[in-house]
């Protein structure tokens, strides 16, 4: 049997469909990464403090990240 391995635009079409025939996937992704983007963004704050840009800066400055 052959297998033709999946590219990530047959993944992309998949979701796409799925989507379609259902839309509360949709919503229930979007909750999803709202709540992940509210917890990253709290866990920055608590890391970086309230100037966040300059000492995220200087953080990744620090570990190469950036220069």
């Amino acid at each position: 049997m052959n297998h033709v391995p999946l590219t990530n635009l047959d993944y992309v079409e998949f979701y796409a469909r799925k989507l379609k025939q259902n839309p509360e996937i949709f919503i229930q992704q979007k909750k999803l990464i709202e709540s992940q983007m509210k917890s990253s963004k709290e866990i920055f704050r608590k890391k970086f403090g309230k100037n966040f840009k300059e000492n995220a800066r200087k953080y990744l400055r620090k570990i190469g990240l950036i220069e």
